[in-house]
C-alpha cells in the first residue's frame, strides 16, 4: 500500500499560475488517494480550493516572489511568500516535500536556506530527466551550480545514481562525465581532474560521454557542472521545439501534406510524448532535507500534476535519506593527480 505523503505546493509558481496550479493539484489529488496537499498562496485563491478538496489544506500567504527578483535577497526579505512558506512547512515537518514552478533561483535559495542541506553535501544539485525518444537520460547538475570544483561532481553523480535507481527504476545505471571526447585525457584541466575523481570514487562510472551520446541514451547518467548542464538542456529543449514547429509547418503547407500528416498522426503524438518535459514535471534539487521539485515556468496543468506526483515519489522512495546514508556519511573523495603533461583538448 502506498505511503501517505503530504506535499506543499506553491499556488503562485509559474507563468500561468494560479489557474494551472490549481488544475494540476486537483488532478494529482484525484489520481493519488494517498496524497495530501498543503496549498500556499493568497487566501482568496487557496481557501476556496481547499474547501472543495478533502485532502487539501490552505495556508494563506501575503507575499510573492517574482521571476525577475534577486533570488537570495527575495527569500530573505519575503518570509511570508508562498515559496518560502512552502519550504518552511517542510522544515517544520508539516509536509515531506515541496513543489513550485516559480523562480528557479528562488526555489534553489529557499530550499537550501530554509529546508537546509543534508549534512556532508557540499552543494545541492538540480537533476533532470532529458527528454529522449530512446530512453530516460538523467543529467546532473543543470543549473544550481554554475561554478564547481571537480570534487562536487562526485557527489552530483552519487546523488543522480540514487535518483535514477529509485525514481526511474534503472538498476546499476551507467554514469558518464559530459566531455568533448571519450579519452580520459580530453577536456579542460577541470574535466580531467573530475574524471580521475569519478573513476576513483564512483563504482558505476564508465568514462567520458559526449554531447552526441545524450539523446541516443548511450549512458544512463551524464554528470557535469551546472553551467554546462543548463546550456546543454536548453539547447536540447530549443532544438526539439524548433524541429516540431518546422514539421508542423511542413504538414500544414498543402492539402497533400495534411493528408500525409493524418497517416502518421499517432506516431507523431507518441514521439512528442516521449520528448516532452511534462512527463516528470520538473527537476529535483538533490542534497536538501526533504523532496524539492522545481517545475518549468511555462508548466501546464499536466506538468504541475506530474511534478507533484514526482515529489511524492521521491518521498516514498526515501531518496533524501539514501543520499544522507551514501553521500553525507562517506569520507572525503579519494584524491588523484591530474594529467599535468596533457594540454587541454580543443573541441572538434
Amino acid at each position: 500500500m502506498p505511503e501517505q505523503v503530504t506535499v506543499t505546493v506553491d499556488a503562485l509558481g509559474g507563468d500561468h499560475a494560479p489557474d494551472v496550479v490549481l488544475e494540476g493539484a486537483a488532478l494529482a489529488l484525484a489520481e493519488d488517494p494517498d496524497l495530501a496537499i498543503v496549498l500556499c498562496g493568497p487566501a482568496e485563491t487557496v481557501e476556496p480550493f481547499a474547501a472543495e478538496h478533502e485532502r487539501c489544506r490552505a495556508v494563506a500567504t501575503t507575499e510573492f516572489i517574482a521571476m525577475d527578483e534577486h533570488p537570495a535577497n527575495a527569500v530573505r526579505k519575503k518570509k511570508d511568500s508562498s515559496l518560502v512558506v512552502g519550504c518552511r512547512l517542510v522544515k517544520e515537518g508539516e509536509a515531506a516535500g515541496f513543489f513550485s514552478a516559480g523562480s528557479t533561483g528562488a526555489c534553489l535559495a529557499a530550499a537550501t536556506l530554509v529546508m537546509g542541506r543534508i549534512k556532508g553535501v557540499s552543494r545541492p544539485a538540480l537533476c533532470t530527466v532529458i527528454p529522449s525518444p530512446a530512453k530516460p537520460v538523467v543529467m546532473c547538475d543543470v543549473g544550481a551550480n554554475a561554478d564547481c570544483k571537480p570534487e562536487y561532481l562526485v557527489q552530483f553523480a552519487q546523488m543522480a545514481t540514487i535518483y535514477t535507481e529509485r525514481i526511474l527504476g534503472v538498476s546499476d545505471p551507467k554514469a558518464a562525465l559530459l566531455n568533448i571526447g571519450e579519452e580520459d585525457t580530453k577536456g579542460s584541466a577541470f574535466a580531467q581532474e573530475a574524471f580521475g575523481l569519478l573513476e576513483a570514487n564512483l563504482p558505476n562510472f564508465v568514462g567520458n560521454g559526449e554531447g552526441n551520446d545524450i539523446l541516443p541514451g548511450t549512458y544512463d547518467i551524464f554528470v557535469t557542472d551546472g553551467f554546462t548542464g543548463n546550456v546543454c538542456l536548453k539547447t536540447i529543449e530549443g532544438t526539439s521545439k524548433t524541429l516540431f514547429k518546422a514539421l508542423k509547418d511542413i504538414f500544414y503547407a498543402s492539402a497533400l501534406t495534411k493528408l500525409g500528416a493524418l497517416t502518421i498522426k499517432g506516431g507523431l503524438k507518441d514521439l512528442m510524448a516521449s520528448v516532452s518535459p511534462d512527463t516528470y514535471g520538473g527537476a529535483p534539487l538533490l542534497g536538501v532535507k526533504g523532496a524539492c521539485i522545481v517545475g518549468h515556468g511555462s508548466s501546464n496543468a499536466t506538468a504541475i500534476k506530474n511534478g507533484i506526483h514526482t515529489t511524492a515519489k521521491i518521498v516514498r522512495e526515501h531518496v533524501s535519506e539514501l543520499i544522507a546514508e551514501t553521500v553525507a556519511a562517506e569520507a572525503a573523495p579519494k584524491t588523484v593527480q591530474p594529467n599535468d603533461a596533457e594540454p587541454a583538448a580543443e573541441a572538434r
